[in-house]
């Protein structure tokens, strides 16, 4: 069936959900707020492709309104912003063609691995559940595919929905302040929950996202706007920026068990009786990584090693996992000596990006306890071996990354590392 594509009502007419103020505008009051708009109306400055430089999927501006022509599918026709957020309230007005999907999409996170935006990002879902329902009868939506859900993962108060009548606008709002979300629609709030809890955890990897492991792990990251084959307008796409709490210092390895941290591999992760983690390579002697359930993008890292046997291991940072067992990002490198303990490598990509001075080498002592100091903030890094600066330099690409904190085991065997006295402060 022929899709219908409408416009939006002329900008200096329509009334918002629910003000009567000119839309894409901001009030004295909203500007000393803080509110900061994010389409102006006239143009589609501030957005780009997913993973691109430029714009140049079939969005355009229609009318006051962003439009979506609905020429888009699963693996195009997504726009984001060109900045980042990370803890906000965002709000906006958005109208659907008939049976027609989007998505508001936050904390997205643009890497060439990631082909398309949700497998990194939650959704606020945007869609016509009768008319999509009527138009692909007899299939029915899931309860986690219907409007307003935190996609696949969160259900709304359905007591508390108030839809306006399709082809009419809608207003709706996220909230993220520091892990805790809230969805909203037409004033209402419609649900509101914690993110990466035990709960949101057992949500991610038991459902849609468990073959997806960096699925909302990010803190920060683009708005994404959704193309998903239907027409679609937006206006008065607002955010407010929140301030983020304060961060003390914590601990990663609680001495006990691998809570936080997911092993993957075969090789061998395990808390020994005196409460330190080690890692052993086992009978099939491949990489090995145990890798935190956390994203952290700026930080400062202390921990402690003593290597028992070969000791050829390392600390990653900002990196992701490529199932089944495959880690992107940097390594700060632990190693015997004379194999750059403190340096930095750049895993499936550059490879070495700064190996210490050979005088420096000295300062290992194997066999026994030494203290890693990893600090990176935005693309500036720095590392210390037992209180002695290895490496400090910057980096663009690294500037733009984020991830997890991740340890790894060599392959070829014969390595046993011990671990304690993991504790990080978020920058």
């Amino acid at each position: 069936m022929k899709k219908v594509f409408f416009m939006c009502m002329a900008a200096g007419l329509a009334a918002t959900a629910c003000s009567s103020q000119q839309p894409n505008t901001l009030t004295e009051a909203e500007k000393a707020e803080g509110w900061e708009l994010l389409f102006d109306g006239k143009t589609l400055d501030g957005w780009k492709d997913y993973n691109g430089d430029s714009l140049t999927q079939p969005w355009h501006v229609v009318d006051g309104c962003i439009q979506a022509n609905g020429d888009g599918s699963d693996l195009s026709g997504y726009i984001v912003t060109d900045q980042e957020f990370d803890n906000f309230i965002l709000d906006w007005d958005w109208k659907l063609s008939y049976g027609g999907n989007s998505g508001m999409l936050y904390h997205v996170v643009e890497d060439p691995y990631f082909p398309v935006p949700y497998v990194t990002g939650p959704e606020y879902q945007l869609i016509d559940n009768d008319g999509w329902e009527a138009t692909n009868a007899p299939t029915k939506l899931e309860p986690w595919q219907r409007l307003g859900v935190d996609y696949a993962m969160h259900l709304p108060d359905e007591s508390a929905m108030q839809v306006n009548p399709q082809g009419e606008w809608n207003n709706s709002r996220i909230v993220f302040d520091n892990g805790h979300v809230e969805h909203w629609l037409n004033g209402k709030k419609i649900l509101e929950f914690e993110a990466w809890t035990d709960d949101w955890f057992a949500r991610k990897n038991s459902g849609k996202w468990e073959s997806a492991p960096e699925y909302g792990l990010a803190e920060t990251g683009v708005i994404c706007l959704q193309d998903h084959g239907y027409p679609a307008s937006f206006r008065n796409i607002k955010i407010k920026r929140l301030p983020k709490k304060e961060s003390a210092q914590t601990p990663l390895f609680n001495g006990k068990d691998l809570t936080g941290w997911t092993p993957y591999g075969t090789e061998l992760w395990y808390v020994d009786n005196e409460g330190n983690l080690v890692c052993e390579s086992g009978p099939d002697k491949q990489y090995g990584y145990l890798a935190t359930d956390a994203y952290y993008k700026d930080f400062d890292l202390t921990v402690d090693f003593k290597q028992l046997a070969n000791g050829n291991s390392g600390i990653f940072f900002r990196s992701f996992v490529e199932p089944p067992v495959k880690v992107h990002g940097w390594q700060c490198e632990v190693a015997p000596k004379g194999q750059d303990s403190g340096g930095i490598y750049e895993s499936y990509g550059r490879e070495w990006l700064v190996q210490i001075p050979d005088e420096k080498e000295e300062v290992l002592r194997e066999g026994e306890w030494n203290t890693m100091r990893i600090r990176v903030e935005g693309d500036h890094v720095q590392t210390w071996l037992n209180g002695v600066p290895m490496t400090d330099f910057t980096d663009e690409k690294i500037g733009r990354a984020q991830g997890r904190i991740a340890l790894q085991i060599h392959d070829r065997g014969g390595i046993k590392v011990l671990w304690k006295n993991l504790n990080i402060t978020k920058l």
